[in-house]
């Protein structure tokens, strides 16, 4: 590991140089609701491989905050099972006996003064034992009705205070709220607490390599940005599909639904980062001003009923088993209106997009589990080539693939090899697999470890989160008043009327 200062950076290390890493200083995780799924996939493995890479301090301390009545020496064998199953390096014992001595366990529940009080001591023991400065994120990895009173037991406790000289975060898992007001209320309830550059919003997606790799691929060439507007594209789809049903989260996702779930944070997103003009630095203030400039401009279709969509999947055949529909699985009502699919147009009012559609959907009991941000380019304005010589060929598109395989697909036409002159579609294609040695490290390896540095550019603001909602509000509204979701048989690429819309545009969705 590398030498640390008592500010918790390498002495000898020049910032500018990016071949070195960056590496946390004195710190310590809370992690509310450590006995969830999250915490135990993805959370506690992250914090493992970030210590596994050298990129926590030596004295980095992990508390983990739940109900169970467990001892320090339980919860470290939880974390080491979780860590055994689902950590992304080697499992390294030397790496293990350094972290487990930061590793305490505070049992109680969200309403108990006594617990935070504990948490308090704990923390403060912390400080003079492994040399964690005072600096502790707090992650709220709990159900978000439980939000405001972790949040105000924090501050009643004293825990949210700053000494100086030393720092206190608040990491917020999504959603953030239901709709417009109770995201209002809730970041009303957070910033009481917290000032704005102590609150991490963690939207994971933004922690994926590809992800990044947008701002990337338009600011970093030249080839890309003269041609990214509305004189060369024809519009824009984003895919976020999963060929799984909802499991064992009836009780977290009806109600909710594909739009609230996935539609308002990770696409919007997504959308943010492919429409922005480029921003004067990549510093977290920067970004979050393109991306706001964005969405602020973002338009609804006049047409609601023509232009959003949303559907239920019903039984069919997923990877060759015969499964349930949406309404048939454990604990939900019969007559739930909850979208699983959920499909809209929308349009950018700005100089650069005006005209353009950006076509959104997501789905559970797809076709196939994939991400990726298609931008699809006119056709060209006169072809010298006779008609059957193009008869195969489609329009040009880059497509950006952030999950499973990861990387950029660039589509053209080429001719194919023979006497005659045929043109067919071709794909060029990067992965990142294939061109890089070092395997991309999990999202949340690299949202923690940003939070940990205070640097903010990979996480949603307020007005961000806000804006998101004022565009999914109206949709959500429409749908609550107009009929039930359109049935689609699952391991298909959902509803008939998602295909109707494009179709209706002279476009069709893109088949991963």
């Amino acid at each position: 590991m590398s030498p640390l200062n008592g500010s918790g950076a390498n002495p000898l290390r020049d910032p500018a140089d990016r071949r070195l890493p960056r590496i946390a200083g004195p710190s310590g995780l809370v992690i509310f609701g450590v006995t969830g799924d999250l915490s135990r996939k993805k959370l506690m493995p992250a914090v493992y491989d970030l210590a596994n890479r050298g990129l926590l301090p030596p004295g980095f301390s992990l508390v983990g905050f739940a109900r169970r009545d467990w001892e320090d020496e339980d919860f470290a064998q939880v974390v080491h099972d979780a860590v055994k199953e689902h950590a992304r390096t080697p499992f390294r014992e030397e790496v293990w006996q350094q972290l487990i001595q930061g590793m305490r366990f505070v049992q109680g529940t969200f309403d108990d003064d006594e617990a935070f009080e504990r948490l308090r001591s704990t923390i403060d023991e912390l400080d003079k034992q492994q040399g964690t400065g005072g600096n502790f994120a707090f992650y709220l990895s709990v159900p978000p009705g439980a939000f405001p009173v972790v949040i105000q037991q924090l501050k009643k406790s004293g825990l949210a205070d700053q000494s100086k000289g030393s720092w206190r975060r608040a990491v917020i898992e999504k959603p953030f709220g239901h709709d417009l007001k109770s995201a209002e209320e809730l970041n009303k309830v957070v910033h009481e607490v917290f000032e704005p550059d102590q609150v991490f919003r963690i939207d994971h997606y933004l922690g994926k390599e590809t992800v990044q790799n947008i701002l990337a691929l338009r600011f970093a060439n030249t080839m890309f940005e003269p041609i990214w507007n509305r004189s060369y594209v024809d519009h824009v789809q984003i895919t976020m599909a999963e060929d799984i049903g909802i499991g064992g989260r009836a009780g977290y996702y009806d109600g909710i639904g594909a739009a609230r779930d996935v539609i308002q944070n990770h696409l919007l997103q997504l959308l943010a980062l492919t429409a922005m003009e480029e921003p004067s630095s990549f510093g977290a203030d920067a970004l979050a001003r393109e991306k706001t400039k964005v969405l602020g401009a973002v338009r609804l279709p006049k047409d609601l009923g023509a232009d959003t969509v949303r559907g239920q999947y019903a039984a069919g055949w997923q990877g060759g088993e015969k499964v349930i529909g949406y309404l048939q699985e454990d604990g939900i009502d019969p007559e739930s209106k909850t979208d699983t699919y959920a499909a809209l147009k929308l349009e950018i009012d700005n100089r650069r997009w005006a005209g353009v559609p950006f076509y959104l959907r997501t789905g559970k009991r797809l076709g196939r589990r994939v991400t990726e941000i298609a931008v699809v380019f006119q056709r060209a304005p006169h072809s010298p080539f006779d008609h059957t010589a193009t008869e195969e060929l489609g329009q040009n598109a880059i497509v950006i693939r952030v999950q499973p395989d990861e990387g950029i697909t660039v589509r053209f036409g080429s001719k194919v090899p023979g006497t005659s002159m045929e043109i067919r579609d071709v794909s060029m294609d990067f992965a990142y697999g294939e061109s890089f040695t070092e395997s991309s490290p999990e999202a949340y390896e690299r949202l923690i470890l940003d939070v940990l540095l205070g640097d903010a550019n990979l996480f949603p603001r307020t007005e961000e989160v806000e804006l998101s909602w004022k565009i999914l509000d109206p949709v959500e509204e429409y749908w609550d008043e107009h009929g039930r979701p359109a049935q689609y048989k699952s391991g298909t690429w959902g509803p008939a009327e998602a295909d109707e819309m494009l179709a209706r545009d002279g476009r069709s969705w893109r088949r991963p």
